[in-house]
């Protein structure tokens, strides 16, 4: 069984034991998540949102939470003695997925 969740402005496919890197959430390392915006569930019965399944659930426990490595930008104008570099690093959650309610 796995289900089409939507979390973070993205949508993700999730089946039982698989881990996942989200948009950062208000949650500490060990605390249980409820992903109720359920796009699809799919296996034996299949179950399609209109936009999302009603009484479908995702339920995972977060593993930890971090940054994703350095992203780089370089802004560069030529002959104008002008340019600016930047850095970035993302904030994600790690989430393992427990069950898949449906």
């Amino acid at each position: 069984m796995y289900a089409i969740i939507k979390t973070g402005g993205k949508q993700l496919k999730v089946e039982v034991g698989q881990a996942i890197y989200i948009e950062k959430l208000e949650a500490e390392a060990g605390e249980k998540v409820t992903f109720d915006e359920i796009v699809f569930v799919g296996g034996e019965e299949t179950k399609i949102g209109a936009p999302f399944v009603t009484g479908a659930s995702v339920e995972g426990t977060v593993e930890k939470q971090g940054k994703e490595k350095k992203v780089t930008t370089f802004k560069y104008k030529r002959r104008k003695d002008t340019h600016r570099k930047q850095g970035h690093r993302q904030p994600y959650t790690k989430v393992i997925i427990d069950a898949i309610n449906a």
